[in-house]
């Protein structure tokens, strides 16, 4: 049978014993925050509020998961310098600890933790939107930062798994909040079951417009449509000048994406960008984002078009 202290850990409840501390060692208290983030983003209504908390627990979950797993590498690791760790400091937690992202290099480069391009700028990602609610206020689309959310989660609930629990030892696996992860698995599932219907649904949608719809630098979702808006956060992608919506649209994806950006054969607008993806394409194309549509370019040889040339990462 459970006791009182162990129930408290298993739900993240304080326990009512007299005398009994708070505790929560790093990975419990980082799952904590993953139940907090899974509570706001299956509410109901998930609005303004929510998402809001949903964000700054997300990025507390992160820095605290993130840490625990450079901890296992060794203690100096977490600290802002390790230069000037000292064990006293350290046991003691009066320290400045380092951010999320020296956290992922020190994973990547002396840890040997592999994380792709894509986690790393879902972690980039959820630090900006954390520093805006938290120092500025933010104004943003609300289904965008839902969606980057729920990407974060996702990144966090698969590091947790490969990264951290393979790691307990017996003492740790006997204290470990099972059943909040259960709990935080499930509403992942359920927000994943929800983002996925609506990929679905939007299959249907923009089936006519696939030679114009690219993945969207709002959301990360295949829905935005060119010269319209995306379909998934309403990113209002239309109402910019076809010249401005290709350097915004390039500029998220290229270095010097400048040098991608020409003027058109076509409509002679300064609005076609190479190495541009889109729904219905097999790779990179020449894409017009004033005459919405693949450009051939006449190569300079010939003056036959030519196939489109790829973008440069």
């Amino acid at each position: 049978m459970l006791s009182q202290r162990q129930k408290a850990r298993e739900t993240g409840e304080s326990s009512d014993m007299p005398g009994v501390q708070l505790d929560f060692p790093p990975i419990a208290n980082g799952v904590d925050y993953l139940v907090g983030v899974v509570d706001h983003l299956t509410a109901d209504e998930v609005g303004p509020r929510e998402l809001k908390y949903a964000v700054l627990h997300l990025h507390a979950a992160a820095e605290v998961l993130l840490k625990a797993r450079l901890q296992r590498e060794h203690w100096t690791l977490v600290f802002d310098d390790p230069r000037k760790a000292t064990r006293r400091a350290f046991d003691s937690g009066n320290f400045q600890s380092c951010n999320i992202t020296d956290a992922v290099t020190r994973l990547k480069e002396i840890a040997q933790v592999t994380l792709t391009d894509n986690e790393q700028n879902v972690l980039k990602g959820l630090g900006l939107d954390r520093n805006a609610l938290q120092h500025y206020g933010l104004t943003h689309n609300a289904r965008a930062v839902e969606a980057r959310a729920g990407r974060a989660l996702d990144f966090l609930v698969r590091f947790l798994d490969d990264e951290l629990v393979p790691q307990l030892n017996d003492d740790e696996m006997d204290a470990f909040p099972w059943g909040m992860c259960v709990r935080i698995k499930k509403g992942v599932k359920s927000i994943s079951v929800y983002r996925a219907e609506r990929r679905k649904r939007l299959l249907g949608t923009l089936r006519d417009v696939k030679h114009r719809t690219l993945t969207c630098f709002e959301c990360g979702e295949l829905a935005l449509v060119v010269r319209d808006r995306c379909h998934f956060c309403s990113f209002p992608f239309g109402n910019f000048h076809p010249e401005h919506a290709a350097d915004m649209y390039l500029a998220t994806r290229y270095r010097d994406a400048q040098k991608l950006i020409s003027n058109c054969p076509r409509c002679t607008r300064r609005a076609l960008g190479q190495g541009v993806v889109t729904v219905a394409s097999d790779g990179p194309v020449t894409f017009c984002f004033s005459c919405a549509v693949p450009v051939p370019v006449p190569d300079a040889q010939t003056g036959e078009p030519s196939a489109t040339p790829e973008g440069r990462p």
